[in-house]
C-alpha cells in the first residue's frame, strides 16, 4: 500500500544549502504530465542531482528525477529524468538569466511541495561554496551545537 501524501513538502534538496550560498530565493510552478503527478504525490521525486537552466528565454528544471508507479499506463511512456519546464513570468527569467550571466551565480532547486493541488518548486539563485568555507560552516554549526548543550547543562546544575 502507498504511503498518504503529507500536505506540504515533497522533495528537497538537502544538500543545496551546504553546498551553496542561496542569496535570493523564488517559487515556479512546474508543467507537468499526468503519471508525474500521481508519482509526486506518492512521494517517488528526487532533486539530488537536479539544477535549474535558462535556455531559448524559458526555464527548465533537468536532473530531477520522478520515478512512475509501477501500475503506471501513460502514451508516451514515463521518462523520470525529463526535463520540465518551470512556469515564471517573462520579467522574472529576464532578471535570473542576467543575474546568472553577469555574476556568476547559478539557479538551484530547492524543495518541492504542493500549494493547494499545484505544485510548486523553490528556486535558489546561489554561489557556489569552496571547501574550506564548507568547513567553517560545519565548525560554527558544532559550535552552535555545543554551547546549547552547554547551557543546557548549566541549567540542570550540572555544570
Amino acid at each position: 500500500m502507498a504511503r498518504k501524501p503529507q500536505p506540504g513538502r515533497i522533495a528537497a534538496n538537502r544538500r543545496a544549502y551546504r553546498n551553496f550560498e542561496i542569496l535570493e530565493e523564488l517559487d515556479a510552478g512546474l508543467a507537468l504530465l499526468g503519471w508525474e503527478v500521481k508519482a509526486l504525490r506518492a512521494n517517488r521525486a528526487s532533486l539530488a542531482e537536479a539544477f535549474v537552466a535558462i535556455r531559448d528565454r524559458e526555464a527548465w528544471l533537468t536532473g530531477a528525477n520522478f520515478a512512475p508507479l509501477p501500475n503506471a499506463s501513460a502514451h508516451p511512456p514515463p521518462v523520470p529524468g525529463r526535463s520540465r519546464k518551470l512556469l515564471l513570468h517573462r520579467n522574472q527569467i529576464d532578471r535570473l538569466a542576467g543575474k546568472v550571466q553577469q555574476r556568476g551565480l547559478t539557479l538551484i532547486p530547492l524543495a518541492l511541495y504542493w500549494s493547494g493541488s499545484k505544485v510548486k518548486l523553490r528556486i535558489g539563485l546561489g554561489r557556489g561554496r569552496k571547501q574550506y568555507d564548507k568547513r567553517r560552516l560545519d565548525q560554527e554549526r558544532d559550535w552552535q551545537r555545543e554551547k546549547q548543550r552547554l547551557a543546557r547543562h548549566r541549567a540542570q546544575g550540572r555544570a
